[in-house]
Order: C-alpha cells, then structure tokens, then sequence
C-alpha cells in the first residue's frame, strides 16, 4: 500500500467534523465512537440512567434537586373552578382600613334593615340567618328570584320608589337564604342575579313592567306579605307566599268607578275653593272634573294612550269654564278653569321622579320626569285648545285676576283641603284605615302653607317647601309605626299644595300671546311642583336621620358622584 493510499479516507465517518484529528486519543467506546457538543464532560458527574430510559436529556434535573410528585390524575383547571387553596370559611381578602362592624337592629321596619345593607358594598354586608326554613336540599333558587321579581313589579306598578323596590326584593331574597343578591330596577325593567360563591356561576333573573296603575291597597298588602317573609317569627312557605300573592292580584279595588268620579268632582270643586271659589264655582269645576273623568274613561276603553286621555280630560273643565265666560256669569272662570287641572296634575309620579333622583336612580328619574313631562304637556294642549277658541269667541279672560282674594278665609279653606286630601285618596285607591290619617296631614300641610304665605308673607315656594317637608315627615312616621308604605300617608297629602293656578295662568298668557308672562307663571309652577318633591323626600330623610334606626352606626353616604 503506498503513502497516498493511506492518507485517503477509509469510510465515510471519518470525515465527519467531530472525528479527533491525528495522535488525539478517542474515547473507549465500544457503542459509538463519536461525540457530541451537547455531551458532558469528563469529570462531572451524570446520573446513572434508569432501566425505562437509556438517554438524557438538555432539561434534565441535576442531583440534588427534588421535585414534588405530580397527581396522577389531574382535571384540567379552568378560570372558574375553585382553586385548591380556598376555603369558604377562611377569609381571601381584608380591605386597608379592615371590614367594618355592622350591627343591625331586628326590632325595626325592614325597610331601613335592607336600605342599610343595599347601601353597602357586597363586602361589607352582614351574613344572615334564613328567615324562612326550608328542606335541607337548600332554597329552589329560581323559584325565590322570581318571587322577589313579582313582588317588586306590583310595587313598582303601584308607584313605589325604586330604592324601596330594591329594598323589597332584596328581604325576600336573603328571607330564604339567598343573600347574595344584587337586584337591579329601572322604570320598566327589574333584575335580580345571585351569585352562590365567589367561584360559582351566577343565576341571573328579570321581568317588564308592562302596565302601571296607583293602588294602594294592593300595595299596602305587599308590604304586609314582604313584612311577614321579613318576620322570623312568621314562618311563609314559597307555596303560601306564592298563593298569597295571587291572591293580592286577584283582589278588587276598594272603591267603585262611581266612587272614583265622584272623588274626582269633589277635588276639583274643593281646590277651586281654595282658589277663591264660592258655591257655583265648586259645582261647576266638580261637573267639568267629572265630564273630564268620564271621557278619559271613554279613551281608555278604545286604547288610548295616556296622553292622549289626559288631553281629553282637560278640555271639560276649560270648555265649562269658558262657557260661564261667554254667558257672562258672575263666577271666576279661573278657578272653575283651575279646580279641574289639580285632578289632573301628575303630582304622584313627580314626587316619586325626584325621589329616585335624590337617592342616585337616576335612569328610573329620567324616565319617571320625563312621563311627567308628556302628561303636562297633553294637558297643555287640551287646555290651550279650549282657551284659543275661547279668547276667538270673544271671552273675557283676565290672566290678572288675582285668586284666593285679598281676605283669605282659613277656616273655610281648611275645610276644602281636608276634602281635597280625601278625593284624592280615594283615586288613589288607599285603605279605609289610611284615609282619615292622610286626611288630616293634608289639613296640616294647608294650615303651615297658609301661616307662612298669608300671614307670615313669605314666598309661596318656601312656604309649599316648608309643608311638604312636614307632610313627608308626617308620612313617613305614621309609615313606621304601621310598618308600611310612606306613599297612602304622604301623596294624597300634598294634593292642597299642587301648582295649579300657576299653571292655569301660565296657560292663559300663552293662549293670549303673551309669552313672557305664561313662560313665567309655568316657571313658578315648576319651582313649586320641586319644591313639593324635595320637601317630601327631605321629611322622609330626616325623620331617619333622627330616629337613627338601621344600623348603630352612622349611615355612610354614596360617592357615586366624588369622581371615583
């Protein structure tokens, strides 16, 4: 073999690059004589592989390093399953200034218990004890979700405020153990979601308000029913609360359609007193307000809507009013004209459209004012109506006659408030039991607005303030002691302190052409109409202010509007 020969390559291995070159001795290895970049170097030290695998790997452990054994069958994880670190009974999160103590009286209404803890953030509420037993399988959630959302469709039906609609459903809710609930109310729509845990899937329910009707009798049962789930010493099955509540909507209203018409003429001939009226005036606006009422049922009957029924129901009192006119009749047009519209000024809905804005719904109140709105606006057009084809016909209207008369006689419109508050209260479909008390708070709601305004002089929108705030504190103390709604004692009461010469007047100078001087009476008419709604809700506040039932602590207020 020549020199050349052995320089040639005897295989090709031998040209690979990890071959050692010349005089390097290679490693006695009988498997493999080739290496690699990822092998370990002499002197350190590899683990003995085991039987089940002969090779290493990059990622391999170095001794010394334990690592815990993995299950061998674990579940897949997921964002909602519970973690295996929780546990219900030990507390996951402490705020910085620490969970406060809340300490609730029982020996209260359960309104002020549940508004307390409403107000509250979820957190921070107190756990209870179910009021209403159950089997051991645990409350049919459902089935309590949707009895909460009936209860608070009759409320909110009723005219009931939203934060005591709210504060309703939730003391059905937690009555049954439910008390993680957050239900949720705006003008036609109620929800209520429970959640079980924090890690569980939340059980989301909700209901339309399709039809609103004022009837408080129905709605004082409602309170009697949510009072007695509320009672721990009252035990209500879901079947008997079920079957009570059918029984509350099958219930017929206290007051017969002739009763309610003729209610409806004594408001308008007792408010046309109070404007100055005398006996014919008083007939003629209760004979406008009846034809109006009677008419309105007419459309009612055919499916109008609202609108369009109060529109209807303000022209008989206006078209009666300038009739007198044009028969020239020694009655005051103006206050035949002005008698028809307080039965038709929508102070109910206003006062509850405030509320909701003063305690932070402030959908609810949009929605609330904004009906009001459209009912003003349809007895506007109804009464401008009349007015122009009157002024055209030659009636002597006079936007200046001064209502009421420079000798105010108390007595006699005393009288006429306490009858203005019972008519009212009867259209409102309230109790037997609560006419006489609503009553008398509406004689004492006239009696402070009169002492102010006529004898004190002072404006009439701080007088009409000063009188619905008593009327609203009134209400809302008789409320407590009956344990129930504050609307039967409060609403039928301000029935005496309604702008409705101002805005008869503010009508009047519109139909005149006299824009300036409507657009100011109709003004004045709205100051007072807010006046009456705050005064009534800050009453209401107040007397809880006061009384500090609820809770032992100080009720810490809303920062919905702090800017965080």
């Amino acid at each position: 073999m020549t020199d050349a020969e052995d320089r040639k390559p005897q295989s090709d291995e031998a040209r690979s690059a990890f071959v050692p070159p010349s005089g390097l001795a290679a490693p006695a290895d009988s498997e493999s004589s080739t290496t690699s970049e990822f092998a370990v170097p002499d002197g350190l030290a590899v683990p003995k592989p085991g039987p089940e695998s002969e090779t290493t790997s990059e990622f391999a452990l170095p001794d010394g390093l334990d690592v815990a054994p993995a299950p061998q069958h674990e579940p897949e994880g997921s964002a909602f399953s519970t973690p295996r670190t929780y546990s219900a009974r030990q507390a996951t999160f402490t705020p910085p200034t620490g969970v406060p103590l809340v300490r609730l009286t029982k020996d209260v209404p359960w309104q002020d218990r549940m508004r307390t803890m409403l107000r509250m953030p979820v957190t921070e509420r107190p756990p209870t004890e179910p009021v209403q037993r159950h089997d051991e399988s645990g409350p049919a959630v459902p089935r309590v979700l949707d009895l909460s959302l009936r209860i608070g469709e009759l409320l909110l039906a009723g005219g009931e405020g939203a934060e005591d609609v709210e504060a309703a459903m939730f003391a059905v809710c937690r009555s049954y153990g439910l008390d993680r609930c957050e239900p949720t109310v705006t003008f036609t729509l109620l929800s209520v979601s429970y959640q079980p845990s924090l890690v569980d899937d939340p059980v989301t329910a909700s209901r339309t308000v399709r039809r609103r009707s004022p009837d408080y009798t129905r709605l004082a049962a409602v309170y009697q029913l949510v009072d007695d789930l509320s009672d721990d010493e009252t035990q209500v099955t879901l079947e008997e609360a079920y079957r009570r509540l059918a029984e509350i909507r099958r219930n017929r209203h206290p007051y017969p359609g002739w009763g309610l018409t003729a209610a409806s003429g004594l408001l308008a001939g007792s408010a046309s007193v109070l404007v100055g009226g005398g006996l014919l005036v008083f007939v003629a606006a209760a004979v406008g307000a009846m034809l109006g009422d009677r008419l309105a049922w007419l459309c009612a009957g055919r499916g109008l809507p609202e609108f369009y029924q109060f529109t209807v129901a303000a022209t008989a009192p206006a078209a009666i009013g300038v009739a007198l006119t044009l028969a020239h009749a020694d009655v005051k047009a103006s206050a035949v004209i002005t008698g028809g519209l307080f039965a038709l000024l929508p102070g109910r809905a206003l006062v509850a459209g405030v509320q909701d804005g003063l305690t932070g719904f402030y959908i609810t109140a949009s929605a609330r004012l904004l009906e009001v709105l459209y009912f003003f606006v349809g007895i506007v057009i109804g009464v401008l109506t009349v007015l122009y084809f009157g002024v055209q016909l030659g009636a002597n209207l006079v936007p200046d006659a001064a209502l009421g008369g420079s000798d105010p006689q108390p007595v006699l419109q005393i009288a006429a408030s306490l009858g203005l508050s019972l008519a009212f209260a009867v259209l409102l479909q309230q109790e037997r039991s609560t006419v006489l008390m609503v009553t008398l708070n509406g004689g004492v709601a006239w009696v402070v607005y009169g002492a102010m305004h006529y004898t004190g002089d002072i404006s009439p929108v701080a007088s009409t303030a000063v009188a619905a705030g008593l009327v609203g504190l009134f209400g809302q103390l008789l409320a407590r002691y009956q344990f129930a709604s504050a609307l039967p004692y409060t609403t039928a009461a301000i029935g005496p302190l309604l702008p409705g010469s101002a805005t008869y007047f503010g009508l009047l100078g519109i139909a005149q052409n006299e824009v300036n001087r409507g657009l100011t009476s109709l003004t004045k008419a709205v100051a007072l109409a807010m006046a009456i709604a705050i005064g009534v809700n800050l009453g209401s506040e107040i007397s809880r202010l006061f009384l500090r039932i609820g809770s032992e602590e100080k009720r810490r207020a809303a920062k919905r509007t702090r800017g965080f």
